[in-house]
């Protein structure tokens, strides 16, 4: 006999972004729950609101199956003393066991007699197992936290009701002062309290009192009512799914309606009035069919259709003051110059301990230009890169910034175009934030990828310089992002920069302003920290762990060309003669590190005795000549022809010889075919089989 079992937490109103998390968690923490429970089930079903997280499970069993297990207990000589009689070990372990001493017997492990008992384990009924769910709703864990009355429990939001209800039978438990029971809440204002007669019913008796509680439903209705009054209005959506998933979680009976607004204030840059409608009421905006913004927006109430025209009035009466105060700050920005902001940032902060934004830009400025000399730009190039840093945190003290602070690099590209600053400055104020998440939009100008990667290398050496080093989880500064950040653009525009090694470079750039701060100061834990956002970004790209190992382990201070070696390597490991030709590189890596520091580098060939070392040293010797020119993958094809010729010299060759010249001069031959295989990354941390 199988069984239906309703859990619902009720909560005060969560915020949005928390609530689709939750219930996932909640999800996956009950199905872990069941599985160490050993409780068979067909299937979960999630339910959640702002007030809610369920969870319907079908196919439920009746009970955990019996179990007969042996366990394991002390040693025998731990079990009996001298006179042969049970110590108080044996029988404490047997008594927690349920069985006697009697019960006994002794087996060898390693050599060494162990107690072992056999024990039958009854299932329990899955009633009481289920009334263990408390541990298990407590343990979540959210981004942030409260307490609430002279409770300890911190949770996302107090716990106002539970429900336990297994088919039409309550399992009782208790979190806190609440007491789990068969009574919901329906919406907060249109609806009451309502028992549910049983587990199944859960869903049509909350629809019943205007809650729509499965959040798949209640998004594809609102998207409906959307598209409805789009049609009806000839509109095109800005579609916006992540704007959908948040109103989907702020409300539990949708009614989508339009709303409008004076067209004097279309004269707004679109991104100050997109931001003013969707980041601030939660309004999705419309065009017409030219692609050109309309004055009106759609917007979705918690609640059904009486009064709604007292609703669409307020909404459009709450977004008038805001779209006032955004058309005042865009007018009174436009009266002051760029150079008059820029001025203004010697007293705005970026550290307390670093220095003032104006001596940031100073900073970034110089590593740009020092970026910028390596990648070969132009004179004219460098001369609007060094216009875009020292011009590009301007738009931080504007009034516009000040209020609607994710508009930071959009309003400063917007008010630079009016300013007449030449467009791929003005770009690149905007593009130098970019990506601002791990899956973000990448710069797509040049001048703006390098003011990026500058802006963010300035950050990460600088944090570093004064200890402010990211550790376990904590990031407060986001430094892990803005190296992520850094790797991502660099491979999207395949510029090859000695990332890796460029902190005394960038001291040298930065070398006449005025710093509090050594700036190369923890200088290998800034390398590692690189290196494991390129881990990380192979490890994004799904590649083996041995590969990544094996591609990071190396003296390449480019990034681009340890991404490029780790998917080579990634994309011959089915080769057929991929496990020969790396054993024998290997092989190779493995002696060379056994080599003295003060080996000589040059490889002598009076001093061969047969032909394979002859055979090696010219073709190692030939490919050294011209391995500046090759692409990592015709070095690594020509690395791997070699296996042949490297196999015939190990079976020809004692490279410890007897003649210490002769032992020197072959481990200077196969250093320096390791040296060549180490562009490659570490060989020998990949696993071939």
């Amino acid at each position: 006999m199988t069984h239906s079992y309703l859990l619902e937490v009720g909560v005060e109103e969560m915020p949005a972004h928390v609530v689709t998390k939750s219930i996932a968690q909640l999800h996956q923490r009950v199905a872990n729950f069941l599985k160490e429970e050993r409780i068979d089930f067909a299937q979960i079903q999630e339910f959640a609101t702002p007030r809610r997280l369920a969870l319907l499970i079908s196919g439920l069993a009746d009970k955990q199956p019996d179990v007969d297990e042996e366990v394991k207990g002390p040693a025998k000589k731990i079990a009996l003393d001298a006179d042969g009689n049970w110590t108080k070990a044996a029988q404490g372990f047997t008594r927690g066991q349920g069985v006697s001493v009697d019960d006994i017997e002794f087996k060898a492990v390693k050599g060494v007699e162990y107690v072992f008992v056999n024990k039958h384990v009854a299932g329990q009924p899955v009633a009481k197992v289920l009334a263990k769910l408390p541990n298990v709703i407590t343990a979540m864990n959210f981004p942030t936290l409260m307490k609430w009355g002279s409770f300890n429990l911190q949770f996302i939001r107090p716990i106002r009701w539970l429900v336990s209800l297994l088919d039409d039978q309550v399992v009782p438990f208790s979190i806190l002062n609440v007491t789990a029971g068969r009574t919901t809440q329906g919406h907060r204002f249109l609806g009451h309290a309502i028992d549910i007669a049983t587990a199944t019913d859960y869903e049509a008796a909350l629809k019943a009192d205007f809650v729509i509680a499965d959040q798949a439903k209640r998004k594809a209705l609102i998207q409906e009512q959307i598209h409805a009054l789009v049609a009806e209005h000839d509109w095109v959506l800005d579609e916006d799914l992540e704007l959908l998933e948040e109103v989907n979680n702020l409300v539990e009976w949708p009614t989508a309606f339009a709303g409008a607004f004076d067209e004097k204030y279309l004269v707004l840059p679109e991104e100050v009035l997109i931001t003013s409608m969707r980041d601030n009421q939660r309004f999705f905006c419309v065009r017409d069919h030219a692609g050109k913004l309309l004055p009106h927006f759609i917007s979705v109430r918690n609640g059904n259709r009486d009064h709604l025209d007292n609703v669409i009035k307020g909404n459009e009466r709450v977004l008038v003051p805001r779209l006032e105060d955004a058309k005042f700050f865009y007018e009174e920005d436009q009266k002051l110059s760029i150079d008059q902001y820029v001025a203004r940032l010697s007293k705005v902060s970026f550290h307390d301990q670093i220095s003032s934004m104006a001596e940031k830009m100073a900073r970034t400025g110089a590593l740009a230009q020092a970026l910028g000399h390596q990648l070969g730009l132009s004179e004219a190039e460098l001369a609007d890169l060094k216009r875009a840093s020292a011009i590009y945190k301007f738009d931080l003290t504007t009034q516009m910034v000040g209020e609607f602070a994710e508009l930071q690099g959009i309003m400063g590209e917007i008010y630079a175009n009016l300013a007449g600053e030449k467009p791929a400055v003005a770009a690149a104020v905007r593009e130098h934030y970019l990506p601002i998440s791990a899956e973000g939009d990448l710069p797509t100008t040049k001048l703006g990828a390098l003011l990026a990667i500058a802006d963010k290398l300035d950050s990460i050496y600088s944090f570093f310089a004064v200890d402010l080093i990211p550790s376990g989880s904590n990031d407060p500064y986001a430094l892990r992002r803005q190296a992520a950040g850094i790797m991502r653009i660099l491979v999207a525009q395949g510029w090859h920069l000695p990332i890796l090694t460029f902190q005394a470079q960038a001291a040298q750039a930065v070398a006449n302003l005025d710093l509090r701060y050594d700036y190369t100061k923890n200088a290998a834990q800034v390398r590692t920290f690189l290196l494991d956002r390129i881990k990380q970004f192979l490890s994004d790209e799904h590649l083996r762990h041995d590969v990544i190992d094996a591609a990071t382990d190396t003296k390449v201070a480019d990034p681009v060309n340890i991404v490029a070696a780790a998917q080579l390597l990634a994309a011959h490991q089915a080769d057929a003669g991929f496990k020969d030709q790396i054993e024998a590189l290997t092989r190779v890596i493995r002696i060379a590190q056994k080599a003295p520091a003060d080996l000589p580098t040059t490889v002598d060939p009076a001093k061969f005795v047969n032909p394979s070392e002859t055979a090696l040293h010219t073709a190692v010797a030939a490919l050294a000549k011209q391995a500046d020119q090759l692409s990592l993958a015709d070095l690594f094809a020509q690395l791997t022809a070699l296996a042949d010729v490297i196999t015939a010299y190990f079976t020809e060759n004692m490279i410890m010889d007897k003649d210490e010249a002769v032992k020197n001069n072959r481990l200077a031959q196969l250093t320096l075919l390791a040296d060549l295989t180490g562009r490659l990354g570490n060989l020998d941390q990949l696993i071939v089989k």
